[in-house]
C-alpha cells in the first residue's frame, strides 16, 4: 500500500539521510511497532521518551541508509516498508540497527518501492537489507541482509548477514558453477546462511 497521501521529496535537505524500517499493518489499518508505538503513513514522528544512549529503547529504530540485520525486519505479508527522513548528526549506533528521536515518514508501502526512493535520492548503501542484487556473466552480486543475488556464468553471488555471536557482519559466498549454485538463478540464504534458491512459490 504505497503512500498517496504525501509526494516523496526529490531531493534531502543538507544534513539529513534516510532510516528504512518495517511495522505491521493491524486490524485497523494501524501501522503498529514494538511496544505498540503506532507510526503514521506519511508526515512527521516523534519518540516520546527519547534519550540518546546506545542501548535499545527509548528512540524509533530502524535502518540506517538501508543497511542492518535484516532479522530485525518483518518479512510477513502484513509487512508495510516506511522510508523515513532523519538527521543525520541524531542518530545513535546500535551496530545492527539505529535509533533516533524522530524524523518524516516520506513512503509507507512495497519493500522493492521503498529501497527504489532511497535509491533515486542517493541514501542507499551497498549491502542493505532486503535487496535485489544482480550481475551478469563473471560479475559479483552482493546483496544485504534478508536480500537476494543472482549472477551469471562464472559469476559469484554474496549475501550480507548480522552474526549476533562475533557482532559483526559476515558474507556468504557463492560461485556459479560450484556447489549447486546456478548461473541466472535467483538466491538468498536459509537460517543457517546457506544459499538456497527462491522458487516461483516462494517469497523472496
Amino acid at each position: 500500500m504505497p503512500t498517496k497521501k504525501f509526494t516523496p521529496p526529490t531531493a534531502l535537505r543538507k544534513g539529513h539521510t534516510l532510516m528504512l524500517r518495517t511495522c505491521v499493518c493491524d486490524s485497523e489499518g494501524r501501522l503498529t511497532a514494538h511496544g505498540g508505538f503506532i507510526w503514521p503513513d506519511h508526515g512527521p514522528v516523534e519518540c516520546p521518551d527519547w534519550k540518546p544512549t546506545k542501548a535499545c529503547g527509548n528512540g524509533l529504530h530502524g535502518f540506517l541508509r538501508g543497511c542492518g540485520s535484516g532479522r530485525l525486519a518483518d518479512w510477513t505479508d502484513k509487512a508495510v516498508w516506511l522510508v523515513v527522513d532523519i538527521v543525520a548528526r541524531q542518530v545513535v549506533d546500535l551496530d545492527n540497527k539505529i535509533k533516533v528521536p524522530g524524523g518524516r515518514v516520506i513512503f509507507s508501502g512495497d519493500r522493492l518501492e521503498a529501497l527504489a526512493l532511497m535509491a533515486r535520492l542517493g541514501h542507499l548503501d551497498a549491502g542493505h537489507v532486503g535487496g535485489t542484487a544482480t550481475a551478469g556473466n563473471g560479475g559479483t552480486a552482493t546483496a544485504g541482509d534478508g536480500g537476494t543475488a543472482t549472477a551469471g556464468d562464472r559469476g559469484t553471488i554474496q549475501i550480507k548477514w548480522w552474526d549476533d555471536k562475533a557482532e559483526r557482519y559476515r558474507l556468504t559466498t557463492g560461485y556459479v558453477g560450484e556447489d549447486g549454485i546456478e548461473a541466472n538463478t535467483k538466491y538468498k540464504l536459509d537460517d543457517k546462511h546457506g544459499f538456497i534458491k527462491c522458487l516461483a512459490s516462494t517469497t523472496c
